[in-house]
């Protein structure tokens, strides 16, 4: 029944926008079932192509004269997905947001190449699974054998798409890349997902060839560049380079990393030397240094330390002031200084700054969002223990990203003290200035002044 509905659809939107054979122009439309969003938004990698407005019956349509082939996204907020174009395309899409990527269908002229990248991103989410809890403990044999295997399945499939002739060169190459990277990445994640098999806890010997496909890699392929296996690859493998080829500097110490700076310095020097393009390269440095600056928790002198480097190799990266905000922000909030005076408002309708909120006393900051259910369920439950705990302290709850009345709902059904919540309008400042990461973060404070701001709210406060 879907189906003859999509068809129906297409055939009604393709009379009122009619794509010639061999012509340059591009038709895609759509219908969001629960639309979560007003617009549907076409990205070619970070670039907004153009938005859409969804019609009085949630569907929308974009209609290019020209446009260039290649890998898109659609994003309805908050879900994306992928999309490949090309001149000639007539293509359609269906989804209902209450299951985004599993009720997405694509019909009409385009439909094969990107049913089958959907259908490798659905197996890989489940294929993942199976590598993790299974072939990971194989020895280095019979792992590559298992995952050589499921590579030539795919491309096997692939290969049958092509002979039916429904795939440009272009399109097969965008697949092709798709499959190879998602089993490379599964290799150079093997070493460090199998020691915790060995009773030692070492990297196993890997034989000789175990990596050959490396020879293959293309670095500075702009098409692949927002292509998910081929950037989760270049982390992967960037990652196991600078572990392996590290110098002793790194002190790696039971295979875990000590010298955090050295490792990350390292790895940014790898990338340097290896990747070209420059909007991958640009990519990469911002995950390192994001990696770095907000998972290691390192010194002030070691995070100025890094971000010298990080303008010495990446001064004209296009991420570069996201990036000096973010090292600002961590530098702010260390212990011994005030809290920012952020503006937030309280459950009684009040504009209170923060350092009010902990003048006098020792406040325990922690933060939810209606966007998570299982989150903040298990935030508040995790309150109450620490309440019976912890009675020397305050503990506040601050919201992001939830509405009005949403929020004050919420408060009431889980009997949530009114008096030690608030919510923040602004996300985006809120998490400049705190660095609202990760979500189970809480900063402890005694008089204004932050005793430690990168605590876990699970952990031993």
């Amino acid at each position: 029944m879907n189906r003859i509905l999509l068809l129906c659809f297409l055939l009604l939107l393709v009379s009122c926008s009619t794509v010639e054979k061999g012509s340059p122009s591009v038709f895609f439309a759509g219908e969001i079932v629960n639309p979560t969003s007003k617009y549907v938004v076409l990205h070619k990698g970070e670039k907004v192509v153009d938005s859409a407005l969804l019609d009085t019956n949630n569907r929308f349509s974009f209609t290019f004269d020209s446009i260039p082939h290649g890998l898109y996204s659609f994003n309805h907020a908050p879900e994306h997905q992928y999309v490949y174009l090309e001149p000639g395309d007539s293509l359609m899409i269906r989804l209902n947001t209450v299951d985004f990527d599993e009720s997405l269908i694509f019909s009409g002229k385009g439909e094969s190449i990107n049913n089958f990248l959907l259908d490798l991103f659905l197996g890989n989410e489940k294929e993942e699974l199976l590598v993790r809890r299974s072939y990971n403990s194989l020895e280095p044999d019979d792992f590559r054998n298992k995952i050589n295997s499921l590579r030539e399945k795919r491309l096997g499939e692939l290969k049958t798409i092509k002979m039916e002739g429904n795939l440009s060169d272009e399109a097969y190459n965008i697949a092709v890349a798709s499959i190879n990277y998602t089993y490379y990445n599964y290799k150079e994640r093997y070493p460090f997902d199998h020691r915790k098999y060995n009773k030692d806890k070492k990297i196993a010997q890997l034989p000789d060839d175990f990596y050959n496909y490396r020879k293959n890699i293309n670095f500075n392929n702009r098409q692949l560049n927002y292509l998910r296996p081929y950037y989760d690859f270049m982390r992967s493998h960037f990652g196991n380079l600078s572990y392996m080829t590290c110098s002793h500097k790194c002190i790696i110490k039971n295979n875990e990393v000590k010298n955090k700076l050295h490792f990350n310095k390292h790895k940014l020097k790898l990338i340097d030397s290896l990747v070209i393009e420059k909007e991958l390269k640009d990519n990469l440095f911002r995950n390192v240094a994001f990696d770095y600056l907000l998972k290691t928790n390192d010194s002030s002198k070691n995070n100025e330390t890094f971000i010298k480097e990080f303008h010495k190799l990446s001064g004209s990266n296009r991420h570069i002031k996201e990036i000096d905000d973010l090292y600002t922000g961590i530098k702010n909030i260390q212990p011994g200084n005030k809290i920012p005076n952020i503006i937030v408002t309280s459950a009684y309708g009040d504009s209170v700054v923060l350092q009010d909120i902990t003048k006098g006393k020792k406040v325990i900051f922690y933060f939810w969002s209606e966007t998570n259910k299982k989150h903040y369920k298990s935030i508040f439950k995790r309150v109450s223990q620490l309440k019976a705990r912890k009675k020397g302290y305050t503990i506040v709850g601050i919201n992001f990203k939830t509405k009005e009345d949403n929020w004050k709902t919420i408060i009431n059904r889980n009997n949530l003290d009114t008096n030690n919540q608030y919510r923040a309008s602004s996300f985006d400042e809120l998490s400049k200035n705190l660095i609202v990461y990760p979500l189970n973060k809480c900063i402890i404070t005694d008089n204004k002044i932050i005793v430690d701001a990168f605590s876990n709210i699970y952990g031993r406060l």
